[in-house]
């Protein structure tokens, strides 16, 4: 087991989200965090999920350490992402955090049952939006220790950290 950014990399997020004013948010909060966090951004579901399974133009995406979700997006719902971040063998370690305008108790249900490791609902205003961001940070990139696969499916590189850490920095 290794702590979330250990190695002294920035942690990688993945925010699937389509509201350019909730991406602005998120962006500030975790500028305001205090971590190197690199924080990539998918406006829909079916580019959350190119850029998880490395196609097309994500071919060289980096894995999250943590995925935050909205629920509501164009595309592919954010139901279906969860459903096959879930279903993927790959994929379903990666923490995924629900990050939803919706407080519907069947939407929470749902998610929980495709496997949400939490679900949230986006505060209205400013100030708890970013502290709820930082609560998120906190806990998630900080305190939670998770096992990290190796960042790189090349056995030439393997777990050797110098190979491991060029591999990702030049993957930028």
């Amino acid at each position: 087991m290794k702590d979330i950014g250990e190695e002294g990399l920035p942690l990688e997020v993945l925010l699937v989200e389509d509201s350019p004013g909730d991406v602005r948010l998120t962006r500030e909060a975790f500028r305001d965090a205090g971590r190197a966090i690199n924080l990539k951004v998918a406006s829909d579901g079916v580019e959350a999920m190119a850029v998880l399974r490395r196609e097309g133009p994500h071919v060289h995406a980096i894995r999250p350490d943590l995925i935050l979700l909205d629920l509501n997006l164009p595309k592919m719902d954010g139901r279906e992402v969860l459903a096959c971040i879930k279903a993927d063998t790959g994929l379903k370690t990666i923490p995924t955090v629900v990050l939803s305008a919706s407080s519907a108790q069947v939407d929470i249900e749902k998610s929980y049952q495709l496997q949400a490791n939490c679900y949230f609902t986006k505060p209205v205003q400013l100030d708890e939006f970013d502290s709820l961001v930082k609560s998120i940070t906190d806990f998630w990139l900080t305190k939670v220790k998770l096992p990290r696969p190796a960042l790189t499916d090349d056995p030439k590189i393997g777990s050797d950290p110098v190979k491991r850490t060029a591999a990702r920095l030049s993957a930028r």
